[in-house]
């Protein structure tokens, strides 16, 4: 897959000739709604024998509004993960716009004109609740406007929501179902288990003179991880393919005191090697239970062990 970034105003010789079907959104997560865009768009282009492109932004636009609603805003996927998922749906050509002022300032036809047309598009495809161009989009930066700025040039393509259950599947959903540990609806809404990455570094320790050695994550992309509890997790070294069962724990060691930071540990049931420095992708999968404070380490122990059979048993089915 190609990675184009662009920022305006751009150098038109960045943009590779030959016909597009362009799909247009901000994809954070790249879930199962958003797939359903990107499928259509790769339905059209073989159909018209075009290449199909993706067009995306660098950052959150409520993040650079700071609106009161994105205050605690997080992502679903770093840049890095959202190329992945982009590659792995067949996309050909992926567009990174730089999302600043000479950007959101333009007006509804310079943006048509300068990111759908001059990108060589012959149909541009989008959820029915895409917008563009300089706000507020009730102005006519909406998809009910966009075959007018079109004129002809293009094909549009709606692609209506996508529901699970009888709500809509939203980046929104993913992130509240994050936040309340609910990573099966998580990965139920994403259409694959939520995955967020990290360097192993060294910790205190704890879980090794108790028995139950862990991996001390730092977590250095900005992106969501999901509420305080102990989860089943898969974990996959970085050039590597083989996954190794692991359960997970997020939260602040309450049991050894009320002073420490939130951490991410995970103890593999099947590794035990130094792995200090890698690069770590974890693929979150149940929640066992909630983070509280024991009476002591024996208490601790006996509910680890309960944890850690739980956990083979949760991941041996999904091997």
């Amino acid at each position: 897959m190609q990675v184009v970034k662009l920022q305006e105003p751009y150098d038109d010789n960045l943009i590779p000739d030959g016909p597009v079907v362009l799909c247009l959104g901000f994809f954070d997560g790249v879930h199962r709604g958003h797939q359903a865009v990107i499928l259509e768009g790769r339905r059209r282009a073989e159909k018209l024998g075009a290449r199909l492109a993706v067009m995306t932004l660098d950052r959150y636009p409520g993040i650079v509004f700071n609106n009161e609603e994105n205050r605690d805003f997080a992502y679903l996927s770093s840049e890095r993960r959202k190329l992945e998922l982009f590659e792995r749906l067949g996309v050909d050509i992926c567009y990174v716009v730089s999302f600043d002022e000479k950007f959101y300032t333009l007006s509804q036809q310079d943006f048509v004109e300068k990111y759908i047309v001059s990108l060589h598009a012959v149909c541009a495809v989008a959820g029915s609740d895409y917008t563009y161009g300089k706000m507020p989009y009730a102005n006519g930066g909406d998809m009910s406007h966009l075959k007018g700025y079109a004129r002809g040039r293009f094909e549009v393509v709606r692609v209506s929501h996508i529901l699970d259950g009888a709500e809509k599947i939203s980046s929104t959903r993913i992130r509240k179902a994050l936040k309340e540990g609910d990573v099966r609806l998580a990965e139920e809404l994403l259409g694959y288990p939520y995955e967020t990455s990290g360097q192993v570094v060294h910790g205190f320790e704890r879980g090794r003179k108790l028995g139950f050695p862990t991996l001390n994550i730092e977590t250095r992309e900005p992106v969501m991880i999901p509420s305080e509890g102990v989860y089943a997790v898969f974990v996959r070294f970085e050039g590597e393919e083989k996954r190794y069962m692991g359960m997970a724990s997020i939260g602040r060691n309450e049991t050894f005191g009320n002073h420490f930071e939130k951490t991410v540990e995970i103890n593999l049931l099947d590794f035990s090697d130094m792995v200090y420095g890698k690069t770590v992708f974890i693929e979150w999968i149940e929640l066992l239970r909630g983070m509280k404070k024991f009476g002591g380490a024996d208490e601790l122990i006996d509910q680890l062990n309960h944890d850690r059979k739980r956990t083979r048993r949760i991941l041996e089915k999904r091997n």
